[in-house]
């Protein structure tokens, strides 16, 4: 059976994604060490406690995710939820990496590019904050309707929709994948008539109905399985090893 070492994968993920080029709210990269040998990798959205039991159920070596551990600000006691799934790697001696922004703005592998090439987009350019939000173009004749429809296709779940009309065409497009509500403004700066992302919040329905640009959030989990899946692909054929998506339902 082939198998990458630990270091190895290490270098290649960080060689790929360069996270040292992000203000990040997370480390990325290897956030938990296991075992120094990865024949197997299982590859989820965020590192929960049930996508860490189907891992263990799998016999994998390595987890790949894009939601890790260790955010900014949370609390640094390791008791309750985080001492249970810290034990559930230590345990079985499981690998765990994770790479946020530096996943959602690969040009090919991320979350972004994921989402556009599912949707039929064409990226022309970036905008906001480190770059990572996308401006790009829909299909002729795109319309509120037609990339809710595409979305709806794409992701399984219809979006939640902020419109004048839903007949309002749709020339120019800006998203984020995730939580990018605050993009918005910069979206609508940049000349967009739609802007995509995977959550909402309260401000945004003045700010859709002031300006007459389109708020569509399509889900923050459903947007984010394209970059992880892509990633573990990228590295099971590079080096040989096995990978599999297993998929833990989110509603938000």
């Amino acid at each position: 059976m082939a198998f990458v070492t630990r270091d190895a994968l290490t270098h290649a993920l960080n060689e790929l994604l360069k996270p040292e080029g992000f203000k990040d709210y997370c480390p990325n990269g290897l956030q938990v060490e296991g075992r120094d040998e990865i024949a197997s990798i299982v590859c989820g959205v965020t590192a929960n406690q049930a996508l860490l039991d189907l891992a263990v159920s799998e016999g994998a070596d390595a987890i790949l995710v894009h939601h890790g551990w260790f955010w900014r600000g949370e609390r640094e006691a390791v008791t309750g939820i985080k001492r249970q799934r810290l034990k559930t790697l230590l345990t079985h001696d499981i690998n765990l990496f994770a790479y946020h922004l530096p996943l959602d703005a690969h040009p090919t592998l991320g979350n972004n590019a994921g989402l556009a090439k599912a949707v039929g987009w064409a990226q022309t350019g970036v905008f906001g904050e480190q770059g990572l939000g996308c401006l790009g173009t829909p299909p002729g004749g795109a319309t509120v309707a037609s990339v809710a429809a595409d979305l709806e296709k794409a992701l399984g779940r219809p979006p939640f929709v902020l419109a004048e009309s839903m007949g309002q065409p749709i020339r120019r497009i800006a998203w984020c994948t995730g939580g990018a509500q605050s993009y918005f403004e910069a979206a609508i700066q940049a000349g967009a008539d739609a802007f995509v992302t995977g959550e909402v919040s309260e401000p945004m329905v003045h700010l859709a109905r002031e300006t007459g640009v389109a708020y569509l959030a399509a889900g923050h989990h459903a947007t984010e399985r394209f970059g992880v899946q892509a990633l573990g692909q990228a590295m099971a054929d590079r080096f040989g090893i096995r990978m599999c998506y297993l998929e833990v339902d989110s509603p938000v």
